[in-house]
Parts: structure tokens; sequence; C-alpha cells
């Protein structure tokens, strides 16, 4: 149990390194960061998918891939998010994605709408109204293009956490791992063809940054929600927000403004509570 916990924490520690990773990145686009995200696990996983003795392609595995094909749209507006807006502003709003998977939830599965249910939504709602009102809308504002990404980007992760979850009994943690990368790694083949020159520094950081959060981070998070409640785990995660926020500052000399400590405090403990309340209930 000691183990879990501790594989769990650390996943959520290295998982803040995300922002700062992709800011690294900077003569690289969101597309050649993708590729090299998505490719390296594949890579690293190939005997997962020419498996014979647990084929990948088993089950329903179209839905698996309608996930994967999903994902390519998820990840590509979370690396807008952080290349765009700061990581503090990004990271707060990503974490908003528990609440569009109750949406969901709500809406496909006719889960019933309890009134503190009704009142975490309001709380979020308000909360992302106050994280946005001291930006100017306007597509030449990167900060706004940012932190837009960075909601599509929770939406489109609630609606792939769902699907991947309605399947997870048919797969192992490595298939399920294959699966959420295995569009987006031959999607984003042709983003390499644009890349501005051979800088092997970037490369090598875009190798690093696949295994380190395509593989590790993803490992110690399976085997800690193999060992712990989803409620424990889920709530363990919320550590990579302070990770997150706490690298920008000493690595990029980031800061929040009032509105997105106000507003990012109640998104995020809206998003808390209703995990907690979907565990319980589920």
């Amino acid at each position: 149990m000691k183990k879990a916990l501790y594989a769990i924490i650390l996943c959520a520690v290295i998982a803040g390194s995300n922002g700062v990773l992709i800011k690294q990145m900077n003569t690289l686009s969101a597309g050649a960061i993708a590729f090299f995200r998505t490719m390296v696990p594949i890579l690293i996983l190939l005997p997962v998918l020419f498996s014979k003795s647990k084929p990948l392609f088993t089950g329903n595995y179209k839905k698996m891939l309608l996930a994967s094909t999903i994902n390519v749209v998820r990840l590509y507006f979370y690396l807008l998010a952080f290349i765009y807006t700061s990581i503090g502003n990004a990271i707060v709003l990503v974490y908003s994605w528990p609440i569009f998977v109750f949406l969901i939830e709500v809406k496909y599965y006719k889960r019933p709408l309890l009134k503190e249910q009704v009142g975490l939504l309001f709380l979020a709602f308000v909360g992302m109204a106050v994280t946005y009102s001291d930006k100017s809308f306007s597509f030449e504002n990167n900060d706004m293009i940012g932190m837009v990404a960075a909601v599509l980007c929770a939406f489109g992760y609630a609606i792939t956490v769902v699907m991947f979850k309605s399947e997870s009994h048919y797969y192992t943690q490595n298939q399920t791992i294959v699966y959420q990368n295995l569009i987006s790694s031959v999607f984003f083949i042709p983003f390499l063809f644009f890349l501005p020159a051979v800088e092997w520094e970037q490369i090598g950081l875009g190798v690093f940054y696949g295994f380190w959060i395509g593989i590790v981070v993803f490992q110690l998070f399976f085997y800690g929600l193999k060992h712990l409640p989803a409620s424990t785990a889920s709530g363990l995660m919320y550590i990579e927000i302070i990770s997150a926020i706490a690298l920008g500052y000493f690595v990029r000399n980031e800061t929040l403004s009032i509105n997105t400590v106000l507003g990012g405090i109640l998104i995020l403990i809206s998003s808390f509570l209703i995990t907690r309340l979907n565990t319980k209930k589920g």
C-alpha cells in the first residue's frame, strides 16, 4: 500500500514537469512535440502492439481506436495551452476535466443530478469566469488562446477518460497506453518535415519528454491505481498542480495573477469534490 501511495505521489510530481519541458522545446511546433510524446511510448511498447498471447485488437477495439483518435485533438490542445499561456493558467484549467467527466456521465449514463452537484458546477463556472475576467478576448491574445485550448483539452480528456474506463477491464495497462498513443503517433509524423533545422538538443528533449511523461508517468499511475482506491489516486494527482506551478515559478520565473489564483481555487475545489462524490456514489 505504501509503495502504491509513493508511486502516485511521484507520478504527480513528475507530471508537473510537463509544462516546463514543453516550453523548453521552444523551436519545435506543437505537432512535432506531439510526435515525440506519442511515438516514443509506441516504440518502447512495440512487443505489446504485436503480442500474440495478448492480442491488442480484441474486444471493443473500434471504440478504443475512436478514443485514440479523439486523443489526437486533445493532445494538440494540451500542447497549445502550455505553449501560449503560463504553466499556472494551463494546469489549473486542464484540471477542470473531472467536471466534464461528470457532465458526460449525467448526459449519456442518465445519472441523477443532485443539488450539491449543481452547486459545484456553478462554483466551477464562477471559477472559470474569474480566471478569464482579467484577459481581453482576442485571437491575438496568446493567454486567451492558451486558456481556451486548456479548456478544450480538458473536455477532450474527459471524453477519452470515459471511453477508456468503459473498456479498461478488457485490456492491460500497457495496452491502454498503446491505444492512448497509437493514432497520434502516426498522425503527427508529417510535422517532422516542417522542422526549421535539425537541432539535436531539441530532438533529445522530445525523446526524453516522450519517455518521461508517456512511459514513466503512466506506469507509476497505473501501478498506484491497481493497489489504491480510485478516489485516493485521483485526489493525490492534484499534487501535479502544485508541482507544475512551483516548477514554473523556479525554472521559468512565472507568477500567477490574483484572478488565476482565486478562479483556480474555485475550479479545483469543484473538480476535487465532484470526483469524490462520483467515487462514493459509483
